[in-house]
């Protein structure tokens, strides 16, 4: 094998979560936020307003954030890499305790900011250094308002660590423990983890193995659901109340603010996605005559297609490691380079075995300044997209490496931009490259299963969560209702098109169950349809395109969306245009689908 597909984490804290270097970290780190707070605590903002205790403080913020971030997703990737390290739990224990601590300490800091008259702000943000990542520090300022006092703010950030933070560590633990029974047609039984049994779930050609593995996923879910009912009611209720407490009034405000947009860009992208998803409706439709069927069931949207001789595209682990560097090689040297440095340097978890969490992601190690993906490949070219979009996040904070670290932290929605870019690449490449219109056709299905997820499925969670949030302000809500709620989104977002629906999609989606940000998916449509955005300038003047694209990412942390996207595209985000000319360009892919496949049925 040329490329490993396990990561090396012992790079970072060789020993696992039993590091004893990894103990060592923690006791300095203890240190270094002694000095943190001796630094706050003896700043008296009356008598000394200026500039140098400011920076000394944002020095040692930097530090001890970079420190706590190593370390953090280190045992989180950990966790999800041998979900039955029982000793992951107590060290994150740890780890959490000391962010409490920074968060005690960062409150106090806030509120002396925000005591600062106005006229001796704007004169301390007139230094260069402090000039640079005045968005952050406004940005800080102006969150720092909605604050309660000292004392209740220190009592809010140690209960969340047996709240917020509690319940969505339940939420994993109990995963950690669920299998799913496959019985081949030989009669022999396999217990998949919950990660296994999704992949194989809709990625095999077979529908007597997808349909039985989506009932007895379905029924594992439902055993274990009241944990998760009464998980998600007491996550979303406490978020409510600590809401409420801090002056916002309504459950969309929080993840608005976090993702740096306005209500009006939102309800833009969605009312582009709702006027213009049929051709999507129209390409199930065109599924289910393709596989034979009246309808689609759940377990079938994404369900591998082919004609003739042409059979879904297999890879191996090297093959799609290759395929990805290749095709970014077509855009731009610096991303090819860069996914070559990732994938020969170990920064991949990619082994399918037992005891992983399923799913995939992208976390960056902040003191390294490298970044480290976890997935399960099983060789499909969902896989191959899913490799492509995490390196798309992992070139996103690697060409943002050398900014302060204030102008580092871009927004969930904007993250998503590299990634669904980077995905664009991969598709658009590989379409362009199809010897046969079987080929193309099969091509074109993957591709599209992206825009089916991105316009159905996840305006599907929006439309639940928004729902479920709404009856949740009012109490409790009941297993039976959770669902019910759940199938009426999945029946609004995916119109007539589906047999069957999967009413317990809430328990098995760990993004509803995310404790540090509310709302965790409409920023991946934001995403996929900004990066089109971006994607169609290229084609226009693809030449040199690379270097404009990547002062894009760098803007990223320090500016709202709707400015940044006036400052690189020269468009208004909040009006619907802009997205119905991104949802049409894939339509288009969708429309060209069903003319290809009408000629072979």
């Amino acid at each position: 094998m040329k490329y490993a597909d396990t990561w090396d984490l012992d790079a970072i804290f060789p020993g696992g979560t039993k590091s004893q270097e990894l103990q060592e970290k923690l006791h300095n780190l203890k240190e270094e936020i002694k000095e943190y707070q001796t630094l706050i605590l003896s700043w008296n903002v009356a008598k000394n307003n200026s500039q140098e205790p400011l920076k000394k403080i944002l020095h040692k913020e930097e530090s001890v954030e970079k420190g706590l971030g190593q370390a953090r997703t280190f045992v989180q990737m950990w966790h999800d890499a041998y979900t039955n390290d029982e000793h992951a739990n107590v060290v994150m224990g740890q780890i959490i305790d000391l962010l409490g601590e920074v968060e005690t300490y960062s409150t106090i800091f806030t509120k002396k900011l925000v005591s600062i008259s106005d006229e001796a702000w704007q004169t301390l943000l007139e230094e260069e250094q402090l000039k640079e990542v005045a968005f952050a520090l406004n940005e800080i300022r102006d969150n720092g308002k909605r604050l309660l006092s000292e004392e209740e703010e220190k009592l809010i950030t140690n209960l969340n660590k047996d709240g917020l933070a509690a319940w969505s560590q339940l939420y994993d633990t109990t995963v950690s423990i669920i299998t799913i029974p496959f019985t081949d047609k030989e009669g022999n039984r396999t217990e998949y983890s919950v990660g296994q049994a999704m992949n194989r779930m809709y990625a095999d050609p077979d529908p007597e193995v997808r349909k039985q593995l989506f009932d007895n996923w379905e029924a594992a879910w439902t055993k274990y659901a009241p944990i998760f009912a009464d998980t998600l009611n007491h996550l979303d209720g406490y978020r409510l109340t600590l809401q409420k407490a801090h002056g916002r009034e309504n459950f969309l405000d929080e993840p608005l603010e976090y993702n740096r947009m306005s209500e009006e860009t939102l309800n833009a992208m969605w009312q582009a996605v709702s006027k213009h998803k049929q051709p999507f409706i129209a390409l199930l439709k065109q599924k289910a005559k393709i596989l034979g069927m009246d309808k689609l069931g759940w377990q079938d949207v994404d369900a591998p297609i082919a004609f003739g001789d042409v059979k879904p595209p297999r890879y191996t682990y090297d093959e799609a490691c290759d395929f990805v560097i290749e095709n970014f090689a077509s855009f731009g040297p610096k991303l090819a380079s860069f996914a070559k440095h990732a994938l020969e340097n170990r920064w991949v978890e990619a082994e399918d075995r037992p005891n992983k969490r399923p799913g995939g992601y992208c976390e960056e190690l902040p003191e390294s300044e490298e970044s480290r993906i976890f997935m399960t490949f099983t060789g499909s070219s969902n896989d191959t997209s899913t490799l492509a979009h995490e390196l798309g996040h992992a070139f996103h904070s690697y060409v943002m490496r050398d900014l302060p670290s204030l102008n580092r932290n871009y927004a969930m929605n904007v993250a998503e931009t590299a990634s669904t870019f980077a995905e664009t690449i991969i598709s658009n490449a590989t379409i362009a490259k199809a010897k046969t219109t079987e080929e193309k056709i099969t091509l074109l299905n993957t591709k599209l299963e992206n825009a089916t997820a991105m316009f159905l499925n996840i305006h599907a969670r929006f439309l639940f969560e928004k729902s479920f949030y709404e009856e949740r302000s009012k109490g409790i809500v009941s297993e039976q209702r959770i669902n019910e709620l759940m199938v009426n989104a999945q029946k609004e977002a995916y119109g007539d098109s589906l047999s069957s629906y999967h009413p317990h999609f809430w328990c098995s989606k760990l993004h509803f169950f995310i404790d540090d940000v509310p709302f965790y998916n409409f920023p991946y449509t934001f995403g996929y349809l900004f990066s089109l955005g971006v994607y169609s300038e290229y084609l226009k003047n693809p030449e040199g395109f690379e270097a404009k694209y990547i002062a894009l990412l760098r803007d990223t942390g320090s500016m709202k969306v709707e400015d940044l996207a006036m400052k690189h595209l020269g468009v208004d985000i909040t009006k619907p245009d802009f997205w119905e000319a991104g949802v049409q360009l894939i339509a288009k892919d969708a429309e060209e689908f069903i003319i290809l496949t009408n000629d072979r049925l």
